[in-house]
C-alpha cells in the first residue's frame, strides 16, 4: 500500500484527480427541523447500578427509511430508559419533520424488563412497504407497515421469541432466495440484566473475552415467520461481545459476507459459501486475531478499486492506544489495515462511523462519532486503573468495579470528519466542516433529507440531544442518486451493486441493510460525479446476479424498478 502514498508525499490533492475545488460544510438544524430527540439510557437500581449502566450506555440509535413511500426519507429514533418513548419523524419536506410515533403505534418497547438498543427498516414481506424492527436487551419487536401511517406489532407470529441482549441488527439476503434475513449482534450473554441472578456478567477478559452474546441469524421463511439458523449457518462458535455488524460482497462472488465488530477481543470475518453456510476466515483474511475494542463495522469502496473495504473504530485515548482499522480489500481474499497510513487511525473513544461523499467529488469521506461519558471534572480513568492493577480485581465481577458516580470517562471528545483525498489519504477537516461537537456520540445515519444532492447526517448521543447536520458543501460536484426496487423479491434491493463511470472516476456502491453502529442510513445510492457533466456508464448488478445498464442525467435522483425479463423502469423522483 505504500505506493499509494507517493502522490500525497508530493503534495498532490484531490484537485489532481478531477479538478474539483470544494469545501465540505455543514449546518446543525436539529431544533429547527423538529428532530431534537433527547436520548435516555437505562438507569439501574442497586449497589452496582451505575457500573451496569455504563456497560449498557449504547442504544442511542436511529434508522432512516421512507416508510410512507412518498419519496422522502423519514427517521426513527430509539430511546432506552424504562418508560421512554421512541420517535418516528415523518419527513414533511423542506427540512421539516413531525413526530407521529404515537399515532403510528411504535413508541413502545422500553418495558420494565427490556431495553431498546437499535432499530432497522426492512421490507420483510416484500409488499413494497418498509417494516420496522426494534432490537432490545430482551426479545425484538417487529412492526408490520399497514400502509396507512400505522404499524401493527406482529412479533408473536414471526418466531422472534428468543431472548438476547441485542445491540445491533442488520438485514440481508444471505441465501439469495429473495427474502431478507436478519442477524442480531448480542453484547452480553443471554441473561437478564434487570433481574440479575449473578453479578459475574461483565467480560471475562480485557482483550480476549469469550463470554459474550455472539450473534444469531434468522432465516426469512417467506410466510411472515423466521427460523433461527445460527448453528446451521456456522456462527454458533462466536461467543464474543458483539457491538456491530457489517455485510457486503467482500470477495465479489455475488454473495453477502459478514464482518463482526467485537468489543473486548477479536473481530471476525465470514465468507458466504453460497449454500446457506459461512466459513470463518479471520486469520486468513485479516492476518490473525486482534485484541482491540471493535465498535463499528462500516463497508464501502473508499479507494474506488472495485472492492469493498471496512472501517472499524476502536478506542484510542489516555489509557488505551489501540488505533482504528481501515481494512483495505486487496482483492485476493486478504485485507490490510491501512489506518495509520491513511490518517484514519485516531477518533478517540470510537463509536458509529459512516462513509459518504459529502462534497460530491467521487471519493467517500468519513464521519466518526466518539466519547463515552461526559460529566464532572473528576476523571474515572485513574480510579479504574488503580482497581485493575489490584490483585483483588475480577474483571467480570460487577462488585470489583469502582463506582463511577458523576465522574467523566473519556468524555468531551471532538467528533471527526475525514475528507478523502483521492483515495490515498484522509484529511481531518472536523472544525472547518462545522461538525466537531463534543457530545457523547453513538450512531450516525446518512441521507439526503431534502433531496438537494448533498448528503446530510443525523448524530445520536447517549443521554444528550441528537443533532441533524445539513450538508452545504461549497463548490460541490455534480451527482446522481438511485433508489433501487426489486421486482417481486427483495423489494429493498439489499445487496444490489451499482458501478458508475464518470470521466476519470470509477465508483461502486452496494445497498446495505443497516451497516454501521446504531445508525441505518438511506437505501438510496449516492454518487458524486466531481466535474463530470454526466455519468458515462451506469451498471446495476441486481441481487439475483443479472446485470443491466441504465442512463441517468446528472444532478438527478431516480427510482429504478427492476422488471423481470425486461428493462428496468427509471423514473425521476419528485422533490418536495
Amino acid at each position: 500500500m505504500k505506493r499509494t502514498f507517493i502522490l500525497f508525499a508530493l503534495g498532490i490533492t484531490a484537485l489532481a484527480f478531477n479538478g474539483l475545488q470544494s469545501r465540505i460544510k455543514f449546518t446543525e438544524i436539529g431544533e429547527k427541523a423538529g428532530v431534537r430527540n433527547v436520548h435516555a439510557t437505562r438507569k439501574f437500581e442497586g449497589k452496582h447500578g451505575d457500573v451496569l449502566g455504563m456497560f449498557t450506555s449504547g442504544g442511542a440509535a436511529s434508522a432512516v427509511g421512507d416508510f410512507d413511500n412518498d419519496g422522502d426519507d423519514d427517521l426513527f429514533v430509539v430511546n432506552s430508559d424504562k418508560g421512554t418513548k421512541h420517535r418516528l419523524y415523518r419527513n414533511d419536506g423542506g427540512l421539516k419533520f413531525t413526530d407521529i410515533a404515537a399515532e403510528a403505534g411504535v413508541t413502545g418497547g422500553n418495558d420494565p424488563k427490556s431495553i431498546c438498543a437499535d432499530a432497522m427498516w426492512f421490507d420483510y414481506d416484500n409488499d413494497g412497504w418498509r417494516d420496522l424492527l426494534v432490537a432490545r436487551f430482551g426479545t425484538p419487536i417487529l412492526y408490520h407497515n399497514e400502509r396507512n401511517g400505522k404499524f401493527k406489532d406482529v412479533t408473536a407470529s414471526t418466531g422472534f421469541n428468543k431472548f438476547g441482549n441485542s445491540i445491533a441488527v442488520i438485514s440481508f439476503d444471505y441465501d439469495n432466495d429473495g427474502w431478507l434475513d436478519v442477524m442480531f449482534g448480542n453484547y452480553f450473554k443471554p441473561v437478564s440484566l434487570i433481574e440479575l441472578t449473578t453479578t459475574k456478567v461483565l467480560p471475562n477478559d480485557l482483550d480476549n473475552a469469550v463470554n459474550g452474546g455472539g450473534v444469531t441469524l434468522w432465516h426469512n421463511n417467506g410466510n411472515g415467520s423466521f427460523t433461527e439458523v445460527t448453528e446451521k449457518a456456522g456462527f454458533s462458535k462466536h461467543t464474543g461481545w458483539t457491538l456491530d455488524l457489517g455485510h457486503g460482497d467482500l470477495n465479489n462472488d455475488g454473495w453477502q459476507d459478514i464482518y463482526i465488530a467485537a468489543d473486548y477481543g477479536t473481530d471476525r470475518m465470514y465468507w458466504n459459501n453460497g449454500n446457506g453456510t459461512f466459513t470463518e476466515v479471520t486469520t486468513k483474511a485479516m492476518g490473525g486475531f486482534d485484541t482491540r475494542k471493535g465498535m463499528n463495522a462500516e463497508v464501502g469502496d473508499y479507494d474506488n478499486d472495485g472492492f469493498l473495504d471496512i472501517y472499524v473504530t476502536n478506542i484510542t485515548d489516555e489509557y488505551m492506544k489501540e488505533c482504528n482499522m481501515l481494512w483495505h480489500n486487496n482483492g485476493d481474499g486478504t485485507f490490510s489495515d491501512v489506518s495509520k497510513e491513511t490518517n484514519t487511525c485516531n477518533t478517540l473513544w470510537g463509536w458509529g462511523s459512516k462513509f459518504g461523499d459529502f462534497d460530491n467529488d467521487g471519493w467517500l469521506d468519513i464521519f466518526a462519532t466518539n466519547g463515552l461519558r461526559s460529566r464532572s471534572k473528576d476523571n474515572y480513568i485513574p480510579v479504574l486503573l488503580e482497581a485493575i492493577i489490584s490483585p483483588k480485581m475480577e474483571f467480570q465481577e460487577l462488585a470489583s468495579w469502582p463506582a463511577i458516580g458523576n465522574m467523566t470517562w473519556s468524555g468531551f471528545q471532538k467528533k471527526v470528519m475525514f475528507k478523502n483525498v483521492g483515495g490515498q489519504v484522509f484529511k481531518d477537516i472536523s472544525a472547518d466542516a462545522g461538525v466537531d461537537n463534543d457530545l457523547d456520540g453513538r450512531g450516525v445515519a446518512v441521507a439526503d433529507f431534502d433531496s438537494d444532492g448533498k448528503l446530510d447526517f443525523y448524530q445520536t448521543n447517549a443521554d444528550q440531544p441528537a443533532l441533524l447536520y445539513h450538508g452545504e458543501a461549497q463548490g460541490a460536484g455534480n451527482w446522481i442518486q438511485l433508489k433501487l426496487e426489486g421486482a417481486k423479491l427483495n423489494r429493498d434491493a439489499v445487496g444490489a451493486r451499482v458501478t458508475v463511470k464518470a470521466g476519470a472516476l470509477n465508483m461502486m456502491r452496494e445497498v446495505d441493510g443497516g451497516n454501521g453502529y446504531s445508525g441505518q442510513s438511506t437505501l438510496r445510492l449516492h454518487f458524486g460525479l466531481g466535474t463530470a457533466a454526466k455519468a458515462d456508464a451506469i451498471e446495476i448488478r441486481w441481487p439475483d446476479g443479472h446485470k443491466e445498464k441504465i442512463a441517468v442525467a446528472a444532478n438527478t435522483a431516480v427510482h429504478v424498478q427492476e422488471v423481470k425479463g425486461g428493462a428496468a423502469k427509471v423514473t425521476p423522483m419528485k422533490k418536495r
